[in-house]
């Protein structure tokens, strides 16, 4: 990843003018936990902030033309080491950390710092966030340690409390699509698009419009088939655990959060133009039902990338929508 592509999304200045001013001031923490959504560009940031560190022009730094910022673009730096979800994982291993610790007790190869990410923090076992523990309260010389996190993160107290906090928000809505638009003029409006990827613009970048009308329609005829008892709940949770469910469970938070804020005062649905006011007889016997589903969504997507069973927890989360959603 090009470190230097952090500095074309505007949303980032911020964070990036705060590090910045910490370097210069020599208060730049030791450990640094990175709260991001997916898709707001919190590895561009992370890669952003290793160059800082280890560019060899610090005046300048990230200059990028730099021997330092030569390999870090080659993705060789000696001193930069990151470590994530290995194929098909649901935990980072404490083999992994181990390695890593292991890694950041030898001397820099380039005098200067060293830098270790840790990307999908939130999935470390019990056992690596304890190995983690001494490393992050005594890193050995000079060492910067980030870790990436969800803002819903459920890392252990003692490795969050352990490290500087920075939460990346995402940007305003005009901001994002005025983005959006010079990358791909071609779009007519980016409004789905960005509320399918909860105000990501990166995300939404990866949903071409063409893309979101058929998940669209697909989405709103499976819903039919479940409110009509028309489709098998274990044959839909399997399609959906092959084309990202993630996705599918965004676009079902949205869809049930704007029928009941249609129900409950009217208004047109951003995805169509459709009127999308629930039907009084449906909306007092549902709208409990409603909510308890859109929490069901919430909490799956949330403990996404977990040990659960996340087949088994989207049937449970579809026969709950087919009680919510029959007529």
């Amino acid at each position: 990843m090009d470190f230097l592509s952090a500095d074309s999304l505007p949303w980032l200045r911020e964070p990036q003018k705060q590090l910045r001013a910490a370097r210069a001031a020599g208060r730049l923490p030791q450990a640094l936990l990175l709260l991001s959504a997916p898709g707001l560009g919190e590895m561009q940031l992370a890669y952003w902030l290793s160059a800082l560190v280890l560019c060899d022009t610090a005046d300048t730094a990230p200059c990028g033309v730099c021997a330092s910022c030569a390999l870090l673009r080659a993705d060789s730096h000696p001193d930069l080491h990151v470590v994530g979800l290995l194929d098909d994982a649901q935990q980072i291993k404490v083999d992994q950390i181990r390695e890593l610790i292991e890694s950041l007790s030898l001397s820099s190869y380039r005098g200067g710092y060293k830098v270790a990410v840790v990307e999908n923090a939130e999935t470390l076992n019990a056992n690596g966030a304890n190995a983690f523990l001494k490393t992050l309260e005594e890193p050995a010389g000079t060492t910067l340690l980030m870790l990436i996190a969800r803002p819903s993160h459920r890392l252990p107290a003692t490795v969050a409390s352990r490290c500087l906090k920075l939460t990346l928000r995402a940007p305003p809505k005009d901001v994002a699509s005025s983005w959006l638009t010079e990358r791909d003029p071609g779009v007519e409006s980016w409004d789905a698009a960005l509320a399918l990827a909860g105000g990501a613009p990166l995300r939404a970048l990866e949903l071409s419009a063409a893309g979101i009308a058929e998940l669209d329609s697909e989405m709103r005829r499976t819903l039919k088939q479940l409110s009509d008892d028309a489709v098998d709940v274990t044959v839909l949770a399997d399609a959906w655990m092959k084309s990202d469910p993630g996705l599918r469970l965004m676009w079902l938070e949205n869809w049930i959060t704007r029928r009941v804020r249609a129900a409950l005062g009217g208004a047109n649905s951003v995805q169509t133009a459709e009127p999308i006011r629930l039907p009084a007889a449906l909306l007092k016997p549902k709208i409990r039902a409603l909510f308890e589903l859109l929490d069901a969504a919430r909490d799956l997507r949330r403990l996404g990338g977990t040990g659960l069973n996340q087949q088994l927890a989207l049937e449970a989360l579809l026969l709950g929508g087919r009680a919510a959603l029959a007529r």
